[in-house]
Parts: C-alpha cells; structure tokens; sequence
C-alpha cells in the first residue's frame, strides 16, 4: 500500500464535462454571515453547499463569461485559494483561461467538514462547479495533499472526465516548519480540520488508484503524471512504476523539476496546454534508456 499513499501527495489535474446541475439555490455569502472562523475575509464570496457548509473561493485570469476554458485548482495541505500557482497572466489571457481557486473545508474561509472523506471531497468540487455554473467543460487541478480529491473524482465521476493530469511533489512539502503556522496549529478547530484531511488522505482508501482500469477507454479524456526528476523525497522510480502499472497514464518528467513544480512558470504553463489543448512537449517526455534522471 505504500504506493497507494504516496498517489496521495501527487500534483494533479483532472478535467471534468458534462452538463452542470443547476442548483436549487446558487447562494453566494461573505463574511457578513454566520461562521465559526474568525479569519473570515470581507473579500471573498462564497457558496453554500446542498449540507449547509459554504466554501470561499477566489477568481483569476480571464473573466469567465469570455473564458475558453475553466480551471478548478484544488490546494494541499496548509494552504489555501491564496496559494501560488505561477502561471503567467498573458498565459491564460493567450489560451482564455479562467481560474478558480478555493478554500477546502476547514482552511481560508471555508467551514470545516466534521465528515471529511474522499467522497465528500469530490462531492464539493462538483458542487462549486455547479453553483458558479463553469458550462460544460470544466478542468481541476490538485496540488500535493489536493491531488486525493483529484483521484476521488477519477474514480467517482469518470462520466465528467475530460483530461487528468498529475505531478508528485515533495511528500514533505505541506508541513510548514514556520512559527506563525505551528502557533495556528494550537488552535483546536484547525487541528482537528487538519486531522481530519491527514486522515483522509492517509487513512484506508476505500478504492485502490493502482487497480483503476483507464476510464476513458475510448481515449475521449487523457491522464497524465508529471514527475520531477531532482525530487529528493520521491523518486522517480515510484513513478515510473505508477505509469508502468496504468499504462493508460501518459508519463512526463522534468529533468531539472524538483518538488516544487508549481513554482516554476514554464512547467505550469506547460501543464496547462498540455491540459487544455493536448501539446506533448518534447521537453518533458522521459528517456529511461538515457537515464534522464537520475
């Protein structure tokens, strides 16, 4: 199962189609309503969900209405919608990207989820899709622990599928060793908010990444791993294995990435139109043979 855990920490994007569900009520709030934070921000909107929780969420690139393309990023562990994702502006303005970033439950501005699981993970980003109404296409990418709500709809909603991208990360990246953070930690809502999503991604899955069988047999949607070759904590060589066990995974290494990949421009510009428009940069396609890493 060590294989299994590590999937967890994988960078990754999803994308998802299909005809959004109109919600009953599309209710967006802001501080002004009930919440148990006390760091609720005045500037950031929010959904309610069909349990009562409300997610806040944050807008950037295009503006949606003129957008080709709609990109969820889901953020990992300690982080939030604020998080960097260094895709350049005229990037997205070029490919008509809009950007969706969120607080999962529990951080930012969102409310905790006593019954966190992957399947409620999943859940919520359908719901934000649906409540911002993102058409019929809409894509997600997971960012280190976010990458486990990335397998979840993989698994769950395979009918939504329209690409799906992954790259590992550090395992270790998440754990922040600055004071501010640790001096966060103590406060006992947020620990267990965070217990939880430690749980959820650690804890036992209730299906195994390795076993899926490719969703999109008719190659209508893609999967894709990109993996960082200076990775220092997870070796290339679990990936490689990961692509060799789901040969439907379309494989990418980057020969100078480490575990940071989203701090690189060029690479996330590259996973973006890799994403959206299906490039295979020569760059990034792995040699085994000639030990490219190593």
């Amino acid at each position: 199962m060590v294989f299994r855990r590590l999937l967890g920490f994988m960078l990754g994007c999803l994308g998802l189609a299909d005809s959004p569900t109109q919600p009953s009520v599309a209710e967006r709030t802001t501080e002004t309503e009930s919440t148990d934070s006390s760091e609720v921000s005045t500037a950031s909107p929010r959904i309610r969900l069909s349990d009562g929780r409300h997610l806040a969420y944050r807008e950037r690139g295009v503006p949606k209405n003129k957008s080709n393309y709609r990109v969820i990023v889901v953020h990992g562990f300690g982080s939030s919608k604020d998080m960097h994702f260094l895709v350049p502006q005229d990037v997205m303005d070029e490919l008509g990207i809009y950007l969706l970033l969120f607080d999962r439950a529990g951080y930012g501005d969102s409310d905790p989820n006593p019954k966190r699981s992957l399947k409620s993970e999943a859940s919520d980003i359908q719901e934000l899709a649906d409540q911002l109404i993102l058409g019929s296409k809409f894509f997600v990418i997971g960012v280190s622990v976010g990458s486990y709500p990335t397998w979840s709809c993989l698994k769950r909603i395979p009918q939504r599928q329209v690409k799906s991208h992954f790259k590992l990360i550090q395992l270790f990246a998440f754990l922040h060793s600055s004071d501010a953070y640790t001096n966060k930690l103590k406060d006992r809502a947020l620990f267990d908010s965070h217990r939880r999503d430690f749980i959820a991604a650690f804890g036992k899955w209730d299906f195994d990444p390795l076993c899926l069988s490719n969703p999109f047999p008719d190659n209508e949607s893609l999967v894709h791993i990109w993996q960082g070759c200076e990775d220092k904590v997870v070796p290339v060589q679990i990936q490689r294995f990961v692509s060799e066990k789901l040969p439907w995974i379309h494989y990418h290494e980057v020969p100078d990435g480490g575990h940071l990949l989203v701090y690189d421009s060029a690479v996330c510009e590259a996973i973006l139109r890799s994403l959206v428009l299906g490039e295979d940069p020569p760059f990034y396609r792995p040699n085994v043979d000639n030990q490219i890493c190593t």
